[in-house]
């Protein structure tokens, strides 16, 4: 793995993971620059699972948060009587509800076929449209391995998207001889820095970002995905005693796979 432009551990490859515990969203937004995010995910609520506490920091700290949704969620939910086209629309209105609560402004939704997301060459090239409009210099995304610790967070969805996001990553994005339609545009090839992954392996998780204060924006912005909670009691207990867990000191945290796609002594091909 590459090394972080700035060790915020202490030492070592994996800022978060060592050293005296969680890393602050604005500290690791402070050290690394950050002014924009880019965050996809395959379905409404998929970033607010993995991500929302670390979202609502950032935003928090001034940076700029953009959502790109890959599919609608239509084949979710457990309300019957909803046809694919209403529960589609429910889920987009839920999904901007969550952003706001999350200081979000901006919410993209793409048409992928839910349950059947694949990484194709077409839709690379819509990630690539998308991350060249925004110009990040951090991408939010599920992780395109699965992991057996937990199978559930593993839907094939978020791994195909974890793939597409990372083909767009490197070597798309910043080659100005892919997509040539998008730089006819005015969409010109440029380097994403850093990769935040959700749902990693256990064995891949290196960072991990102290969300204390802001467990109870995330609880509210998972609430906003009504239409996915059964049991939402049993859901919000779920997840608040795993960030308990992922902060091991009496907080909240979040937990990624964190990835340096280009640091300053980055050489392309190596």
């Amino acid at each position: 793995m590459a090394r972080p432009e700035s060790d915020l551990s202490g030492g070592g490859d994996d800022p978060g993971s060592q050293g005296s515990g969680p890393v602050a969203p604005a500290r690791l937004a402070a050290e690394h620059g950050l002014s924009s995010v880019l965050a996809f995910g395959a379905h409404p609520d998929d970033i607010d699972f993995g991500a929302a506490g670390s979202i609502a920091a950032f935003t928090e700290a001034g940076v700029a948060v953009t959502l790109c949704l890959l599919t609608a969620g239509d084949a979710g939910g457990f309300e019957p009587g909803r046809d694919a086209a209403e529960m589609a629309r429910v889920r987009e209105a839920e999904q901007r509800q969550a952003a706001a609560v999350l200081g979000v402004d901006r919410v993209i939704l793409l048409d992928e076929r839910d349950g059947f997301v694949a990484p194709t060459a077409e839709l690379v090239g819509k990630i690539v449209r998308i991350m060249r409009e925004v110009r990040p210099e951090l991408v939010i995304s599920p992780h395109p391995e699965r992991a057996w610790d937990r199978l559930q967070k593993s839907h094939p969805d978020h791994m195909a998207c974890g793939e597409a996001v990372v083909r767009a990553s490197y070597p798309y994005v910043e080659n100005p001889f892919a997509y040539p339609e998008l730089a006819a545009e005015g969409l010109e090839a440029f380097k994403i820095r850093h990769l935040m992954l959700t749902t990693a392996p256990q064995e891949r998780v290196n960072l991990r970002l102290d969300v204390t204060g802001q467990e109870s924006v995330k609880m509210s912005a998972l609430r906003a995905h009504f239409s996915q909670h059964p049991d939402a009691a049993r859901m919000e207990g779920y997840v608040l005693e795993k960030m308990r867990q992922i902060h091991g000191a009496g907080g909240y945290a979040e937990e990624f796979h964190w990835v340096t796609v280009n640091a300053p002594d980055t050489i392309s091909g190596f």
